[in-house]
């Protein structure tokens, strides 16, 4: 049986950060899960089937890549699919410490569960969801940013 892990997210918008990620994962690993979280807490820009469309489309051709979704912790998904690795993006120092604290606090409630920590290549290190909607809001072209049919439907979710 090979290795599984999870990489999870609310992926509001696909970036080609997360894509890269999830292409150095299955570099690591046999298999990546790609766990689109529902986050009631955020206010998602797409809901969750048109979250879960995108990634499987831009996913499509790579063979050891799942998507599914996810509600509640990731610890207790990651349980209930008996997966004991998580992968996180790590962009800039910025992100460090809420991922360092989130990774510690999944270790306290389940210490048989390790956290990956992975660097997107240079070019994406600082493609962020947020100032990508900003920027679609305000005319931006972001086509450097995402994968076609990301940049197509933020820009019908986004124009004026």
């Amino acid at each position: 049986m090979g290795r599984t892990a999870i990489y999870p997210g609310s992926f509001d918008p696909l970036t080609f950060g997360h894509l890269d990620l999830i292409k150095r994962a299955t570099r690591i690993v046999d298999e990546v899960i790609v766990a689109v979280a529902h986050n009631y807490q955020k206010k998602t820009l797409f809901s969750m089937e048109e979250r879960l469309l995108m990634l499987k489309e831009c996913t499509r051709g790579m063979k050891n890549v799942r998507v599914e979704s996810f509600e509640g912790l990731v610890i207790d998904y990651a349980r209930r699919k008996k997966i004991n690795c998580l992968i996180r993006g790590l962009r800039m120092i910025s992100d460090f410490e809420y991922e360092l604290q989130m990774a510690l606090t999944n270790r306290r409630l389940d210490e048989t569960i390790e956290t990956i920590f992975l660097m997107p290549s240079e070019g994406y290190s600082f493609i962020s969801s947020t100032l990508l909607k900003e920027a679609v809001s305000l005319g931006a072209n972001v086509s450097s940013f995402v994968p076609k049919v990301v940049e197509k439907r933020l820009k019908e979710r986004l124009k004026k």
